[in-house]
């Protein structure tokens, strides 16, 4: 079986796909002096395009692992992320309190069937 990697870099691919499942990397957003609901709402865009770059959607999403940097801020990121996906069926989710980048306050990674 095949892996095909997408937008590859000298540390790591945006996403590899393997048997019809997409591998999407941790997505933070690039602009780090945005609060919670604004990097939340970069996150998930960037979320978009990577899934659509793979041939899928937020509706095939697996599992998501969102880190964050102050588990505090759960409650702000939980409405971004509802409204961000709308009816769309819940996937399976963890949520992780880690130490992040300076600047970063959630980081996101994405595993959805294509």
């Amino acid at each position: 079986m095949s892996v095909e990697h997408l937008d590859s870099g000298e540390i790591l691919s945006q996403a590899t796909i393997h048997n019809g499942i997409a591998y999407v990397c941790g997505q933070t957003a690039g602009d780090r002096d945005g609060d919670i609901t604004a990097q939340t709402k970069e996150v998930l865009a960037k979320i978009d395009d990577r899934l659509a770059k793979c041939g899928t959607d937020k509706s095939k999403m697996l599992m998501v692992t969102i880190y964050m940097s102050d588990m505090s801020e759960k409650p702000a990121m939980n409405e971004v992320w509802l409204d961000w996906l709308g009816d769309t069926i819940r996937p399976a989710r963890a949520c992780v309190g880690a130490p992040l980048g300076p600047g970063v306050l959630v980081e996101i990674v994405v595993n959805a069937a294509i």
